[in-house]
């Protein structure tokens, strides 16, 4: 088997014109110009040459691979961290491999169990729930982590996390600015990081401009989907008269839009819509959907560059960063001139 290995990387070697020793330096993710990477890897797949990352794992401890958790793979801001963490991860020579693990902390710590047994080199983490036994498995992890989201403040691990606090003033000054006083609050589960750092932010914001809320101006769907939205969009149009309505994310402020329509109330003349994340959703939307950017490819690359930087230097210092919102404005929130 060594010898067929060694004749495969004479092969490639000699159609790229360069020697056994560069070929494994290149496929082995060693220094090398970018002219001979490329011829490199050119000869390499023209012969269908596959290296044995099995036995590179054995020899060199890595496995080139850096893993994403993330609550749901169909939510459209975690698709947008995907897309970025791909390409930084790449351009440093890893490939990434993603974990749908819902909310529940204890299917993440059985995901890390399984990683600390060398199936990764590091874990981006965007966890929904944050409890003592996670907190205590990250901490016990050989595996370099960093977390998107916030972290308690004794918690010594790289995170980035958005200001939804600050993101949330923002669509309810812009709200104001439209002269909208009823505004409401289509929350997901507070008992997540998101939904209590929504809510949070929300009841800083009416505070702050002198509006009035009460239990019938917030719901609470059972999660941040749009079914979830539906319903709780609907609960919220029986129980009280909103000029306004915030929502924790895109998929539910699309579902807002939608049980609008079918009750009959106009966007924006009636009722005012606003989403957070500014996902692809927020412009397919009709009418479009004014959202709160919270920077969701900016914590993805940083995230990303934390971790490698951790990777490769497992003494540097905890960095904590927060990506500042900002607010897109659009149909849902302005009536056309």
């Amino acid at each position: 088997m060594a010898e067929t290995k060694k004749s495969n990387l004479a092969l490639v070697a000699a159609r790229a014109g360069v020697s056994v020793a560069s070929v494994s330096r290149v496929l082995n993710g060693g220094g090398a110009s970018e002219e001979m990477t490329r011829r490199v890897r050119e000869a390499a797949e023209a012969l269908g040459y596959v290296p044995d990352t099995s036995a590179r794992t054995l020899r060199t401890g890595r496995t080139d691979q850096i893993a994403l958790a993330v609550a749901d793979v169909g939510n459209p801001v975690y698709v947008q961290m995907m897309r970025t963490v791909t390409s930084i991860v790449g351009k440093a020579g890893y490939r990434l491999v993603v974990s749908s693990t819902g909310s529940d902390p204890a299917d993440q710590i059985d995901l890390l169990s399984s990683l600390n047994r060398g199936y990764a080199d590091g874990l981006l983490l965007s966890p929904l729930r944050i409890t003592a036994d996670l907190i205590a498995a990250m901490r016990g992890s050989r595996l370099p982590i960093v977390v998107i989201g916030t972290l308690p403040a004794d918690v010594e691990l790289d995170n980035v996390r958005a200001d939804s606090a600050t993101g949330i003033g923002l669509a309810v000054e812009h709200l104001v600015a439209q002269d909208r006083r009823r505004i409401a609050l289509v929350n997901g589960p507070v008992d997540t990081v998101p939904g209590a750092a929504r809510l949070a932010g929300y009841l800083a914001a009416v505070e702050r401009f002198g509006l009035t809320t009460s239990s019938e101006l917030q719901v609470t769907a059972t999660g941040f989907t749009y079914r979830a939205g539906r319903r709780a969009t609907a609960q919220l149009l029986g129980q009280s008269s909103p000029d306004a309505i915030v929502c924790a994310n895109d998929l539910l402020a699309v579902a807002a839009l939608k049980e609008l329509a079918a009750a009959g109330a106009r966007v924006p003349a009636d009722v005012a819509v606003v989403g957070m994340d500014d996902t692809d959703a927020a412009e397919l939307a009709t009418p479009s959907l004014t959202s709160v950017d919270l920077g969701s490819a900016k914590r993805a690359k940083a995230a990303a560059k934390l971790l490698i930087r951790r990777i490769q230097d497992p003494d540097a210092p905890v960095q904590r960063l927060v990506i500042a919102p900002s607010l897109s404005v659009r149909e849902s929130t302005q009536e056309a001139a």
